[in-house]
This record gives C-alpha cells, structure tokens and sequence, in this order.
C-alpha cells in the first residue's frame, strides 16, 4: 500500500506527462503483479464495490476520533472531499477510539486491501464497521487516504487511460495500441493476473478501443478541400460495438459494459454477419413509421436494465446505425482508409434482410463548407446534435486524437437560471464552490432543474466561492442553501420529461455558458418555457436559443 501512496504522491506532484509516465512506468516494472493488475484497473474506472456508505464512514470515523459528527461534516465542508477529511482527523493508530492498532500495514499490498474491502460488500454493519477501524489504525496518513478512496470509489488520480496505458507499454514492450485493446472489456481484476492481461488472454469478445472526435469550434474550412471529407449525422444515441464471434452477437457500450441483453432485437445479425464481424455505429430508439430516431429519452428507460419487458421493447424499438467496419473476416481492417472500409461496409448492410434493425448511417452529401454549413443548421429536424466531419483517407484511430474525426454540433439550447445551492469541488479544487444547483420560477417559487460544474474561469470560481461563504442561509452537510441572487446562462443538448425530478424535467449535458452579471433573479426563465420544449408539448425541436 506504501508504494502505490508513493506513486498517487508522485503523480500528484506533478502535471508534466514525461514524469507521470516515468512514475507509472517504474511502478509497473516494480510492484507485485497483483497490485499492477488492480493499479491498470484502478486507473481505467474498474473499482471495488463500496464496503461502507459515507454516511456509515463520517459516524465510524466520528467515534475513532472521539469527536463529534457534526465536526466531521464542519471539517468536510470546508475540505471538500471526505477522504481526505477522516485521513487529516483520525489520530494515530494506537490512540484511536474504537479500534485496535495492529502494527503498520503499508507494506501489504494493493491487491490485499482491496481484497479485504470485496470481502466486507454485504457483510453486516457491525462487522464491516469493526473491519475498517481496524484498517484505520494499521495504515499511516497516506495509506488511510487511499484506503478510504478505495472505499468511497472516487479516485482522480490525473491520469488518463491512454497516459496509463503509454507507461505500461514503455513497462512491458508492448506496443500502446496492442494493449489499448486487450485492456477493454469486462475482465475481472480478482480473477485474471498480470501476464495474462498483457498477453491478451482471455476474452476474445472484447471491443477495439473506440475512436473519438474532436469539437469543431469554428468551422471547417480550415480542414481543406472539402472532397477530403465524408459528412453525416451525429445521433443522440448509445455509441457501442457490434461483434460477431463464435455464431453469437456480442454489443459493447463505449463505457465498455456488454449491453447485448438490453437489446434482444440485435440477436438475429449474428446469423447474418460471419464471425470476425465488427461494426462501430450508434444504437438509437427508432420510428420506424417517420424513419428516424426518437428522442434519447424513449431510450434512457433501457439503459439501466439487464433485461427488458415487452412492453418498453414495442414502446422503444431499437436500431443501430453503423458508422464503421473495424473487423471482417476475422482480420482488423482498421487502418485502412475510412473510404474503402465504408465502401464495404455499404455493401455487408446492403445485403441484409429489411427485417434485421441494421442500417448504414447516411452521408450528408455537400459541395462546399458553405452548403455543409447550411444543411447543418437543420440538424434538429433530421432528428441529430448537429454533424461530424471524418477524413476519408483516415485510419480508425484508438481515443482522441486530433485531426481525423471532429464533431460540430449546433449550438446548445440555453436557459438563465438562478444559483441555489452551492457544494465543494474535489482535487485542486476541494476548497472552491464548484458545484451548483440552479432553479427557474415556477409561479412565485423557485424549482431546481439542473446541476452543473463547469464552464466557468478559476477566477470565477474564487469569486463565487467567496460570495457563497458571506451569503449562506442554510447548510446540509458540504451542501450551502446560498441567497437565489447570481443568474447564469445554462447550456444543453435536450430535455425531457421525468418523474424523478421535483421540477418534472431532466436537462441533457447541462453546464455554465456565463455568469450573467447583467441579469438579476427577477429576469430568470421560467419552468414553462423548458417544459414547452419537451418533444411532443411544443414543437418537437425548437430551434437554438428558444427560451
């Protein structure tokens, strides 16, 4: 544990990508398998389950302190993250109430404290409560902070999956793109070990990394001749991987989860693909009667399911659209140019039955970024965010990388709405207001609608930390009920009805556009504009900058 607190130290200390990657590449040339496996793990969003709630964690850490929990939440409120809070407050093993000190523990392992917090999952209070009192009076500061970060789940460690997966190539001497794709899927870090890992043992179903694009911030003539560039829709969809192997399908979300059981209306492909079939696309709730998708919401309902009733399947038929051929044949196709994998493409769809809900994802035919410009503002109506851009002699490329792909979506509906409540950030930015909820009128009353934390200055954010210490009325834990006075113009890609919001209404993708100093409260929107936008109570897609 003592080394991986020195590596979250060294990667901490730092923001200069040579370093990061010279300490992640020690590491793993030098920590014990097990810990590399659950460290690559770590650092690709795979975590353990949660051994204990923060609720449970602020009370069990309030008695081995021997101080109240109301100073816990006072001390959190101002820290911002709660790991960090029990790590600073907890006093040294021995002198802990409630827990028994054991001698230090830092140098087991990664892998064995995380096997210990799997073992507590499900285990009665009382015995995970017991459990990791002991562990706090074993572990140093350090290793205590980690610790809880394993426990609460929410590791930022500055370090992104392709900066990891970098370092464990310099490690292992495999080539980067090699282990990009043996480290997506579904693997288990308890049940598979290093060497396996690196070598590609193991599932043979997993997804090719994803290509991802770049935003088009202002407008593509800087690309060059337009000839160089195939156009089409971007959907609002659920982007994932379609493969076929061993006669079965196999579809991977981008968040890499298999996703095949949520949508039984895709079996049929695998009788009509040949294995060594992999097809990038985007799935989508369908109309078939208007040949077009849905809203996303008349998707939402499937996603958190494992299986799916009959009554959402015939209310949410699915489709994909396929983008790309990555895989035929058995033979990965991917860098050749996107022109001749999508001509083949073409013709795999083309010779589909009608009744199988594949289809290829149209091209927006153009002569000039002029008439690109001009079809894109009709985005909305054709049921998309707006287009993306992909040169046609490109390769499909693994995460984000500029230059091949970019996407340029229409400009965002917006809103001016009220700040509420104010919560702390997390990381560099634990001691700033960062996270706010926002309100519209509703009559005379004031409805929250949306939750946002970005888009804003760090100067910004210091002076609305400042205004929110001198204008709380009321706190909640590391929440502030701040006075509803500073305005801000909220951007986001759609909205839809919800019967889990108190306002009636979710926002897609909302975040801060502006601080309208110019604004006051009384010069909010109001809730019936945005519920006006909802589809089919107001015009199914208004046109940006509606309300």
């Amino acid at each position: 544990m003592r080394r991986f607190a020195e590596l979250f130290a060294a990667l901490d200390a730092t923001t200069r990508t040579g370093a990061k990657v010279a300490a992640l590449a020690a590491y793993f040339r030098e920590a014990p398998p097990e810990d590399r496996v659950w460290t690559i793990a770590i650092l690709s969003g795979r975590r353990p389950r949660r051994a204990a709630n923060t609720a449970e964690l602020r009370a069990w850490a309030a008695e081995a302190a021997g101080i109240p929990e109301w100073l816990i939440e006072e001390c959190h409120g101002v820290a911002g993250d709660l790991s960090e809070t029990i790590a600073r407050l907890l006093p040294e093993g021995g002198k802990m109430a409630g827990g028994t000190a054991g001698g230090m523990a830092g140098d087991e392992g990664l892998a064995a404290w995380i096997g210990r917090l799997r073992a507590l999952a499900g285990a009665p209070a009382e015995a995970r409560r017991a459990a990791i009192l002991k562990a706090w009076g074993r572990l140093g500061g350090d290793e205590r902070f980690l610790f809880n970060k394993l426990i609460t789940g929410g590791f930022r460690m500055g370090v992104s999956q392709g900066l990891m997966t970098r370092a464990l190539s310099e490690a292992t001497g495999v080539e980067a793109a090699t282990l990009a794709h043996r480290l997506t899927g579904a693997w288990d870090p308890a049940a598979v070990d290093f060497a396996g890992l690196v070598s590609g043992d193991g599932d043979a179903t997993r997804p090719y990394p994803f290509c991802l694009a770049h935003p088009l911030e202002d407008g593509p003539e800087a690309l060059g001749p337009p000839e160089g560039w195939l156009a089409e829709w971007k959907w609002d969809g659920i982007r994932a991987q379609a493969i076929v192997r061993g006669g079965a399908l196999h579809l991977w979300s981008r968040g890499e989860e298999a996703i095949a059981a949520r949508f039984p209306e895709f079996a049929p492909l695998a009788a009509h693909l040949p294995d060594g079939t992999v097809i990038d696309g985007e799935v989508l709730a369908w109309d078939a009667g208007a040949g077009a998708p849905l809203p996303f919401g008349a998707l939402q309902p499937r996603i958190g399911r494992k299986s799916v009733p009959r009554r959402l399947l015939a209310e949410a038929p699915a489709r994909i659209l396929a983008y790309d051929l990555l895989e035929w044949g058995g033979a990965d196709i991917r860098a050749r140019p996107l022109a001749e994998r999508r001509a083949l493409l073409g013709q795999i769809v083309a010779a589909l039955p009608a009744e199988v809900p594949l289809a290829l994802s149209p091209e927006v035919a153009f002569a000039d970024w002029a008439g690109l410009a001009a079809l894109r503002e009709g985005a909305r109506g054709a049921r998309a965010e707006g287009l993306m851009l992909k040169s046609r002699g490109g390769g499909y490329h693994a995460g984000r990388r500029r230059g091949a792909w970019w996407k340029w979506k229409l400009d965002p509906f917006s809103i001016d709405a009220v700040m509420v409540y104010a919560q702390a950030g997390h990381g560099r930015r634990a001691t700033l207001y960062t996270d706010f909820t926002f309100a519209l009128r509703d009559g005379n009353a004031l409805v929250p609608v949306a939750k946002a934390y970005s888009g804003l200055t760090d100067a910004e954010f210091e002076e609305i930390s400042r205004w929110v210490r001198a204008n709380t009325e009321e706190r909640f834990g590391p929440v502030r009920r701040v006075r509803p006075e500073l305005v801000f113009e909220l951007g986001f890609e759609g909205v839809q009805a919800s019967g889990r919001h108190r306002s009636g209404v979710a926002l897609r993708f909302p975040r801060m556009l502006r601080w309208r100093r110019d604004k006051g409260a009384h010069e909010i929107d109001d809730i019936a504009a945005l519920r006006a936008l909802i589809p089919g109570q107001g015009g199914l897609h208004p046109p940006p900058g509606a309300l």
